[in-house]
């Protein structure tokens, strides 16, 4: 036997209760040794290069960690310097067959044995290198790391996801979900922790615990992670930035197509929170995500289905991704969820349909041929939320630009009579679509009388700059409302009204800026064969005065107006002839 062999010893199993300064010993004097052992190899030597190379990274990282101050008092150690002996043992029992060049299993079986103790090797120095960057080994209360509450300090919380994220990459099954458990813990608690995750964690290898394909995934550890990823993505725009940039997209939604009905809610919560981010949405299409979040809103459950609609909505301002919706059958199963979905499920199913509805023609086409239109007018008897029903009145405002549509629309009392209701006690959006729509619409002059009691709160509403567009639509409703005569009498009794659009009338008058919609309505209100009670009263209000200024400044209307007004003998009435000379 050749000499130089006998300087390996043989492997050694450590004693179980062995201390980590006796494991660090036994690992030095072994890896001295295997050091030489690259000079005296007659077999694979080429192969022994490489682990040489390997070995002298390990020695220098070994002296880095002898140098750390509270190395012994990491529970990671404990766990890693046992598999590193072995892996040196085994790797000491090769150098001796290489040596002497004794094969029992042949050279395959060989090379093989040497990759597999390179790799291990390569492992255990991925993950000593990994807790030493990870700064934890200098701190003195590494054993048992308490919890950092709302008072701590930056520090003592970026220490603490150091340590947590190093004890999830290096340690097992036990210490990862410890360590996940311990990261949910910090977010659901500190909102602001989720900023340092993202800048101090590795969140790219908590993606990587996503993985169905990944042998060392527990279904625990997945889930654990799948949370954390999720909770991630809905604190806010740094961490919602960072998952996506580390590629989370893509193994969420897979999850949504293939996990446990658990797991599919959390990455369905997690990928609706990432297309919130216009720039993110187009990667659906990209990871073939649309199919998959259609098929979540088909035969998901109610949570699933609710997330999965909120991310259709998200790319569906996505021109590229909006032609995949409507190819791939998505409006139908949307409209599905208006009629069957959760509350939260609804609402997000009609804004995505006012999204696909203010896109043009084709989507509405679509849509009403779905019988969209008669499920909007259902959800709208139904639906309390403010936000929802501001959804299905801008569908409805979208759909009604095709004729059939705006024909049924028109001929709705339940309908007209629920826009005047809004117009009244409506927060100012729904007011302003609702007026739109009483603008845009065929209303039967009956219809208009039923919501005659709506003409005050329009009026008021041309009065309001923002949003914009508002004073437009308000005094269109109103334009349309004062063709039945009726309808004019009572607003010229409502002493409040023709006080407020008088003031509009008024040049000075800088709240209405553009002057030509009170002009509008103010020639609506004396024209069409008005009574000699609703002139009078205009006039009596100062109508006449503003209404020559404004013919002087050349108001669109304003001089058409004021022919109206005083298309009579009322001037002479009121005020006498030496006020008309």
């Amino acid at each position: 036997m050749n000499p130089t062999a006998t300087t390996s010893p043989p492997p050694q199993t450590p004693p179980a209760a062995s201390s980590p300064q006796a494991l660090l010993d036994l690992i030095t004097n072994l890896l001295s040794l295997l050091l030489l052992s690259p000079l005296t190899v007659k077999s694979f030597t080429g192969r022994w290069q490489v682990i040489q190379s390997k070995l002298t990274s390990l020695h220098s990282s070994l002296s880095s960690l002898s140098s750390s101050s509270h190395w012994s008092d990491n529970p990671l150690v404990h766990s890693l310097l046992p598999s590193l002996l072995s892996t040196l043992q085994r790797l000491s029992s090769l150098s001796d067959h290489c040596t002497l060049g004794s094969f029992s299993g042949g050279k395959l079986r060989m090379q093989s044995d040497l990759d597999m103790a390179s790799a291990s090797l390569s492992h255990s120095l991925h993950d000593l290198d990994l807790l030493l960057r990870s700064g934890v080994l200098h701190q003195s209360n590494a054993i048992v790391l308490s919890h950092p509450g709302p008072c701590s300090s930056k520090e003592d919380l970026t220490f603490f996801i150091r340590d947590l994220f190093a004890r999830l990459q290096i340690g097992g099954v036990e210490f990862k979900t410890k360590a996940l458990e311990s990261l949910i813990q910090l977010l659901a608690e500190d909102e602001k922790s989720a900023s340092v995750v993202a800048k101090e964690g590795n969140v790219g290898y908590l993606i990587h615990l996503l993985d169905f394909n990944h042998s060392n995934n527990h279904n625990s550890i997945r889930e654990h992670a799948t949370t954390a990823v999720s909770v991630l993505t809905s604190a806010n725009d740094e961490s919602r930035k960072c998952v996506f940039e580390e590629g989370g997209l893509g193994p969420l939604l897979r999850i949504v197509e293939t996990g446990s009905m658990s797991l599919k809610e959390k990455a369905a919560a997690a990928v609706e929170a990432i297309t919130a981010d216009p720039e993110n949405a187009w990667a659906v299409s990209a990871y073939g995500g649309v199919s998959v979040l259609i098929e979540a809103c088909r035969s998901g459950s109610l949570v699933t289905q609710a997330h999965a609609v909120g991310a259709i909505s998200n790319v569906a301002i996505v021109e590229d991704i909006r032609n995949s919706l409507a190819e791939e059958g998505a409006v139908p199963v949307v409209i599905q969820v208006l009629v069957s979905g959760s509350s939260s499920a609804q609402d997000k199913a009609a804004n995505c349909i006012a999204i696909l509805a203010s896109s043009g023609e084709y989507f509405c086409a679509l849509i009403v041929q779905e019988r969209g239109l008669q499920r909007l007018m259902h959800l709208i008897q139904e639906v309390s939320n403010s936000d929802t029903l501001e959804h299905v009145l801008r569908a409805l405002s979208s759909l009604s630009g095709l004729d059939p549509s705006a024909r049924f629309l028109s001929s709705s009392t339940a309908f007209i009579m629920q826009l005047g209701e809004i117009v009244n006690h409506g927060n100012i959006i729904l007011q302003q679509v609702a007026a739109s729509l009483l603008a845009r619409l065929s209303i039967s002059d009956g219809n208009k009388r039923a919501i005659a009691s709506c003409m005050g709160s329009l009026v008021k509403l041309m009065e309001s700059p923002k949003p914009v567009g508002l004073q437009e639509s308000a005094a269109m409703a109103l334009v349309s409302l004062l063709t039945v005569r009726s309808n004019r009498k009572e607003l010229v009794r409502d002493e409040k009204s023709v006080t407020r659009l008088v003031q509009m009338l008024d040049p000075k008058n800088e709240v209405v800026n553009c002057k030509k919609f009170p002009v509008m309505v103010a020639a609506a209100m004396v024209g069409g064969g008005s009574s000699h009670g609703c002139r009078k009263r205009m006039v009596a209000a100062g109508a006449h005065h503003h209404l020559q200024r404004l013919t002087e400044m050349k108001v669109a209307g304003a001089n058409k107006a004021l022919q109206r007004l005083s298309g009579n003998r009322i001037i002479n009435t009121i005020f006498g002839k030496s006020w008309r000379e």
